[in-house]
């Protein structure tokens, strides 16, 4: 929460003063009047005592997030709209709109940058670290199922065949996704071997 304690002529001059030096709309902000401006002397002659208020504003996550996407967009002159959800444990935007493929990237790795930049932004304007995932047109759900069914294939490939298969490079959230959906396959293990970026699944049969 960021706070701004101000003085002026009047209440509406103080409070317009707390939102200037927070740089926020003025209905974003919530204000206390610490002091209602009150005139001196008689008829006023001897001066007054000025207005002071607080004001006070609480960063949101899903906005802050949604603000520094609409940012990225329009510098690359994407047409975007975006929408924001909190789960309790992590903020979801998702991007929706024509020709977004460019946001995504080859298997994601754009998306995944676009994410990982989108967290840092927020926090550093929050000074502390929240979750946010950001999603386009349900690309993060539908590449999730895809993998589940591959690997669901290549573990029976394995059974059958008695060979080990490595998969393609991915990165820890996808390889996670791989080794969630077998962790209950009582004849395939799953580990992971090499380095970032090219780290990669193995499926094989179990020892024994």
């Amino acid at each position: 929460m960021r706070i701004a304690e101000k003085t002026g002529k009047t209440v509406e001059e103080a409070i317009c003063a707390g939102v200037m030096e927070l740089a926020v709309d003025r209905d974003r902000v919530k204000v206390e009047v610490l002091e209602e401006p009150v005139k001196k002397g008689l008829f006023g002659l001897f001066g007054t005592t000025l207005a002071r208020v607080r004001v006070f504003y609480e960063d949101n996550p899903g906005a802050l997030a949604i603000e520094f996407i609409e940012k990225i967009c329009q510098s690359i002159q994407v047409k975007a709209d975006t929408q924001v959800s909190n789960t309790g444990e992590h903020w979801h935007i998702n991007i929706t709109g024509p020709e977004l493929g460019i946001l995504i990237g080859r298997r994601g790795d754009t998306l995944d940058a676009l994410q990982y930049l989108t967290n840092l932004a927020v926090a550093k304007r929050l000074s502390e670290r929240v979750r946010i995932i950001v999603d386009v047109e349900g690309y993060r759900q539908r590449r999730e199922e895809t993998l589940i069914r591959l690997a669901k294939r290549l573990s029976e490939k394995v059974k059958r065949n008695g060979t080990r298969i490595v998969l393609e490079p991915m990165n820890a959230h996808e390889r996670r996704i791989i080794h969630t959906s077998l962790q209950d396959e009582t004849r395939i293990s799953t580990f992971s071997e090499g380095d970032d970026p090219n780290r990669r699944v193995v499926i094989a049969l179990k020892r024994g």
